[in-house]
């Protein structure tokens, strides 16, 4: 649980922003238990930007670098958040790698969001790769950031039932709306209740 006042909030986004948007609802109405402060985005165009400013939230773009899958200098990104005086980086569709210096800046700081039911189908598409599977139960988990992929310790997670007569498409739209309940409670209940780490655990509650 971060200080008595509130924590100050930024989201990395990539794309469509629609996880940004349950979160800055959730703040809107007081529900998320931080405030945002920023979004920053590696693409220019991405509607995620544009979702901000109509939220009056502040839309960067620093420098990415030569690299699809990384940022080349993870620096001015660290800048920004310090100037800002964030407390909590929140990712929502970022879809590059980070590494020191932010992760080590941020060390159990950062929250992610992935649309299975870690450790399973970590990685890109992971809602097609649990469609191929033929599950029968997958959903979404929010985890702490560490540089492994998407093997932090895990914060909150949700099922959503795979149904018989489930497209790959319904069963995406169906994640997205569990995503979009997920993100915020797991933030606030983050935010707002001691927790510790326990081995590979995080456990919620004052330690005994």
């Amino acid at each position: 649980m971060l200080s008595a006042r509130s924590a100050r909030l930024a989201v990395f986004a990539s794309g469509n922003g629609s996880n940004f948007e349950a979160l800055a609802s959730a703040a809107s109405r007081g529900e998320l238990g931080g405030d945002l402060v920023a979004v920053l985005s590696d693409n220019p165009q991405a509607f995620a930007l544009e979702r901000a400013r109509l939220h009056g939230i502040e839309a960067l773009t620093p420098p990415t670098g030569r690299f699809r899958s990384r940022l080349e200098d993870e620096t001015p990104w660290l800048d920004a958040l310090r100037e800002r005086r964030i407390d909590v980086v929140l990712l929502a569709g970022f879809m590059r790698r980070l590494h020191a210096p932010l992760l080590d800046a941020f060390a159990r700081r950062m929250l992610n969001i992935h649309p299975s039911l870690l450790p399973a189908f970590p990685g890109l598409d992971a809602i097609g790769q649990a469609w191929r599977h033929g599950v029968r139960v997958t959903g979404c988990t929010v985890h702490l950031v560490e540089d492994a992929l998407d093997a932090g310790p895990i914060v909150a997670q949700a099922t959503v039932e795979v149904r018989e007569d489930d497209t790959q498409e319904s069963l995406e739209a169906r994640m997205h709306a569990a995503e979009h309940r997920l993100y915020p409670a797991a933030v606030r209940r983050y935010l707002t209740e001691p927790f510790r780490l326990d081995g590979r655990r995080l456990v919620f509650g004052a330690e005994e």
